[in-house]
């Protein structure tokens, strides 16, 4: 599909007024996309585990404007509060996916959100969040066309969902979704993200991700500043490269429940983002020593109890721990008697593999 698809809009009627609410996951990506072009694209593809817990609820009531404008009219609530700072965010995602969904302007939106996990936790929620409003919005397209199927929501829901943040357009389904183009993997786009479409060994269908809250405060350089300093990093084409291979490799590794190779993919992966931080112009350093602490508390666990438990990292301190079902008492006794002294106030938030956002009646 291209953009051109999700911009022939025909309604066959406006609704006066009405609410709408969504809940869409956070997701924690085993392969990174770190890097993008024009329009929220990609420099490589990636895949990510839908998580269940860690999510966004967001609800949006509209109603016809009494006069035709072009401009958004929307009032914008987090946790019941007025949030003015972050309209601008909002503004901008509006402006975005305008040719896509035009008749937002012909209603004032009163957008109420919420998050599942704290506002300070550091846990990003732009993924989420985006997700959820983004959902929200096809909605109210879908009640204008009511003959709109399922596959074509959920494509232009992560569609809009990217135009807002990148991530977010893996948080539109679940389990497994893959996002950005690869030859060897049909149907995927750079557009939007899609389910998994190769064969899933059961032991990965019902994994753990502990997250360890190390650090809580913003950090020192955004995402947005992230990706742009791979333009023209030393190491950038070698990376997107590696990016395709383990992607390529993972094949097999999800087909045979290879947990062993799984592992040194995924860990060899959140490495890599933080190598391309350290070794940009300006350079910079977003593991705290407590991440250190816990990443080589996990190795030397796993070399002594050979259990499959192993780490990845976003773009920040924090710890994402992934461990199968089959050894979740151990996992955990594990992260309470020695990483969670490594968490800033003992924080920490357990979540697993979900299936994808829902819409709340």
């Amino acid at each position: 599909m291209t953009e051109n698809d999700f911009s022939q809009n025909t309604y066959s009627h406006f609704p006066k007024e009405g609410k709408v609410s969504w809940k869409a996951p956070s997701n924690i990506a085993l392969v990174k996309y770190w890097g993008k072009m024009a329009h929220q694209i990609p420099a490589n593809p990636s895949i990510s585990f839908t998580l269940d817990a860690c999510a966004t609820t967001t609800s949006m009531g509209f109603g016809k404007k009494e006069e035709s404008s072009n401009t958004f009219s929307f009032d914008f609530f987090f946790e019941g509060k007025p949030k003015e700072d972050f309209k601008p965010k909002i503004q901008t995602f509006l402006e975005r996916i305008n040719a896509y969904v035009p008749f937002l302007k012909e209603y004032h939106l009163v957008i109420e959100t919420s998050n599942s996990f704290p506002h300070s936790s550091g846990i990003a929620s732009s993924a989420s969040g985006m997700a959820a409003l983004s959902l929200c919005i096809m909605d109210i397209e879908k009640q204008m066309n009511p003959d709109m199927d399922g596959a074509f929501f959920n494509k232009k829901a992560s569609f809009l969902a990217r135009l807002g943040s990148g991530s977010a357009c893996r948080s539109i389904e679940g389990d497994l979704i893959q996002w950005g183009t690869h030859k060897n993997i049909p149907e995927s786009s750079n557009l939007y993200g899609i389910k998994y479409p190769f064969e899933v060994h059961p032991v990965f269908k019902n994994y753990h991700d502990t997250i360890l809250l190390v650090h809580k405060g913003q950090k020192q350089v955004s995402s947005t500043v992230g990706h742009e300093l791979m333009h023209g990093h030393p190491f950038a084409e070698n990376r997107f490269r590696q990016a395709h291979e383990n992607l390529d490799a993972l094949k097999e590794v999800f087909a045979n429940g290879d947990v062993e190779e799984f592992i040194k993919i995924v860990e060899s992966e959140a490495l890599t983002l933080h190598a391309m931080m350290m070794t940009s112009m300006p350079y910079f350093i977003l593991m705290k020593p407590d991440t250190l602490e816990i990443i080589n508390k996990i190795w030397a666990y796993r070399s002594e109890t050979h259990v499959p438990i192993c780490f990845t990292l976003d773009a920040g301190a924090n710890v994402h721990v992934l461990y199968p079902e089959s050894v979740k008492e151990k996992a955990i006794q594990f992260i309470k008697d020695e990483l969670v002294e490594h968490c800033e106030k003992g924080h920490y938030i357990c979540d697993r593999i979900g299936q994808g956002a829902r819409k709340i009646q």
